[in-house]
C-alpha cells in the first residue's frame, strides 16, 4: 500500500491489517513519518518527532507478531501524545519555555500504558502553554494552522492533536481537556474527541495545570477508534488519589452497537442562542432530524445555572492553575534565568526572573487572576463563590439527566477563526469555551463529532454529546450512531472531504 493509502486507514482498520499481516507497523510507522515530514512545515502539529523511538517500537511489535505473541488490538498503530503529558526519555515543554529541553524520568501512566500495549509514538503535540488558551496561539514555538485552512486555528489548548489526526499525520492521539481542549478542537479540525469521566483516566504525570477540571482523553478520526484508545488509556490507577477504582464502561461495544432506538435525548436550550454561527446551528438542527429519524426521543432541557458557568470556570481554574504552577521556581528543574545586573541574585530574585521569562503573557495573566482570587480578602468572594456555582451545576445536571439519557449541544459556537482573531481579546477567546466547560466543571463525559460544514466558510461543525458520569458507553453509542447516519447521508466519512494539504488554500 501506498503511504497515501496507509495513512487514511482508521486506526481500527490499520490494527486489523496488521493482524491479518498485510502490512507491518514499520510501514505504517514510516508511512506516518513521511507524511509529518511532507506537510508538518506548514502545520505545525509537532513540537518533537521521534523516529528512531518510534521505528524501534514498530521493529519490536513487528518481530513479537511473527513469533505468534498476542498482542493488544492497537499494538503497532502509531500514536501522538500531547506535549502535557510525561514521556521517558523524551522531551516535554508544555508549550513553555520554562520547560525547553525537559525530559522527564518518569512515564505518565497513560504513556506507560501505550508503551506497553506496543504503539509507536511519533512525537509529541503542540499546546497552549500549560493548555491555557482555546486556539494553540499561545504556545512558547509558535501556533499550530488548521489543516482545513491554514490561515485559521486548529483549537487550543490541544490543537497540535487534532491538527495531527486530521492531517493524517497520526491516526491516533491523546489530549487533554480541561474546559473543552479535546472537544473544541476536534469540533474546529472535524475530529472526534472525548473528555472522560473525570477520574476514569489517570491524571498521573500529566503536568497539572487545573487538578479538579484536567482530564485525558482520546483524539481520533472515527468513534470507534476513540472508544478501543479510550480502553487502553483508562482504568483504576492506584498512583492518582482521584482515579475511581473501576474498570471503563463498555465503550468499544456501545460503539459497535451504535443503536438510538428509545434513546432520551435533551437539547440544551442554553446554548445555542444568541452567539451562536448561523451555519453550526444548522448542522447542529440536521444532525438533532438524523437521531429523530432514527428512532431517539429528543426534548428541550434547560439547565438554568449554566449562564453562571463560564465566570465560575474562569475562577476556579486560574486559582488551581497559580497554585499548581508555583513548583516552577528554577531551583531544581527547568530554565533558570539569572537577573541583570545583579552581582549576587538571592532564590527569589531568580525565581522572579527566571518565571518573568519563562512564562507567557497568557499563563501570567491566570496566575495573576487565580492568586488575587485566592487572596484572603477575596477567597469568599471569588473562589468561594464559584465553587457554589459549580455545585449548583452539578444539581441541574443531575436534574437533567433523571430525564434524559444524553443531552446535546454544538460543542463550539463557531468554526475555525483566522489566526491572530481574538489575541488581543481574551474574553471573547474564552466565550469560545461556553458549551464545553460545564462537563468539566460537574466531572461528566463529553464526545465531540464532526457533523458537517458551515455554509458561511466551509469549515468542520461539531456536535456534542453529554452523559451522567461513568455513562461513557451512551456517548459512543450515540455518536456512533450519528456518525453511521452521516456517513450514509454523506457517502463517506467527512474527514475524506477535506481538502489536500499540499492545495493552496
Amino acid at each position: 500500500m501506498t503511504e497515501r493509502q496507509l495513512t487514511r486507514l482508521s486506526a481500527d482498520e490499520m490494527a486489523r491489517g496488521l493482524a491479518a499481516k498485510e502490512f507491518t507497523s514499520v510501514e505504517v510507522t514510516q508511512a506516518s513519518l513521511d507524511r509529518i515530514a511532507s506537510v508538518d512545515g506548514d502545520i505545525h502539529a509537532f513540537l518533537h518527532v521521534d523516529p528512531e523511538g518510534a521505528l524501534a517500537t514498530a521493529a519490536d511489535v513487528d518481530d513479537r507478531r511473527s513469533n505468534g505473541e498476542q498482542l493488544a488490538h492497537l499494538a503497532g498503530v502509531p500514536i501522538a501524545v500531547k506535549d502535557v503529558l510525561a514521556t521517558k526519555g523524551m522531551v516535554t515543554t508544555c508549550g513553555s519555555k520554562i520547560l525547553d529541553g525537559w525530559i522527564p524520568p518518569y512515564d505518565a501512566t497513560v504513556t506507560a500504558k501505550i508503551k506497553a500495549a506496543g504503539l509507536p509514538i511519533l512525537g509529541k503535540t503542540n499546546m497552549d502553554e500549560f493548555a491555557m488558551g482555546s486556539s494553540t496561539e499561545h504556545s512558547a514555538y509558535g501556533p499550530t494552522r488548521n489543516p482545513w485552512d491554514r490561515t485559521r486555528i486548529p483549537g487550543g489548548s490541544g490543537g497540535g492533536s487534532a491538527a495531527a489526526v486530521a492531517a493524517f499525520e497520526a491516526p491516533l492521539a491523546i489530549g487533554t481537556d480541561t474546559g473543552g481542549s479535546i472537544r473544541q478542537p476536534g469540533a474546529l479540525t472535524g475530529t472526534v474527541g472525548v473528555k472522560p469521566t473525570y477520574g476514569g483516566v489517570s491524571r498521573y504525570g500529566l503536568v497539572a495545570m487545573a487538578s479538579s477540571l484536567d482530564q485525558a482523553g482520546p483524539v481520533t478520526r472515527t468513534v470507534l477508534d476513540a472508544a478501543l484508545l479510550h480502553v487502553l488509556m483508562g482504568g483504576h490507577d492506584p498512583m492518582d488519589s482521584t482515579s475511581i477504582p473501576a474498570a471503563v464502561p463498555g465503550v468499544v461495544a456501545a460503539a459497535r452497537r451504535a443503536d438510538v432506538k428509545g434513546l432520551r435525548i435533551g437539547v440544551v436550550t442554553e446554548l445555542g442562542g444568541e452567539g451562536f454561527q448561523p451555519g453550526v446551528r444548522a448542522r447542529f438542527d440536521e444532525a438533532v432530524e438524523l437521531l429523530t429519524g432514527a428512532g431517539a426521543e429528543v426534548v428541550e432541557v434547560s439547565i438554568p445555572s449554566l449562564e453562571h458557568a463560564l465566570a465560575a470556570y474562569y475562577l476556579i481554574l486560574p486559582s488551581e492553575a497559580s497554585s499548581n504552577l508555583a513548583k516552577f521556581d528554577a531551583m531544581r528543574y527547568g530554565v533558570r534565568v539569572a537577573p541583570a545586573g545583579v552581582d549576587d541574585p538571592s532564590a527569589e530574585q531568580v525565581m522572579a526572573s527566571s518565571r518573568d521569562a519563562g512564562f507567557g503573557d497568557e499563563v501570567k495573566r491566570r496566575i495573576i487572576l487565580g492568586t488575587y482570587a485566592l487572596s484572603s480578602g477575596y477567597y469568599d468572594a471569588y473562589y468561594g463563590s464559584a465553587q457554589k456555582v459549580r455545585t449548583l451545576l452539578a444539581r441541574d445536571f443531575a436534574a437533567a439527566f433523571e430525564g434524559v439519557d444524553v443531552l446535546v449541544s454544538p460543542t463550539s459556537p463557531t468554526t475555525a477563526y483566522p489566526l491572530g482573531d481574538k489575541l488581543d481579546d481574551p474574553l471573547a477567546m474564552y466565550l469560545g469555551d461556553v458549551a464545553t466547560i460545564p462537563a468539566n466543571l460537574v466531572g461528566i463525559p463529553g464526545l465531540s463529532l464532526p457533523v458537517g460544514l458551515a455554509d458561511e466558510d466551509g469549515l468542520p461543525v461539531g456536535l456534542q454529546f453529554l452523559a451522567p458520569q461513568q455513562a461513557d458507553d451512551r456517548l459512543y453509542n450515540a455518536a456512533a450512531a450519528l456518525e453511521r447516519l452521516l456517513e450514509d447521508k454523506w457517502g463517506a466519512p467527512m474527514i475524506a472531504r477535506a481538502p489536500e494539504l499540499e492545495a493552496a488554500r
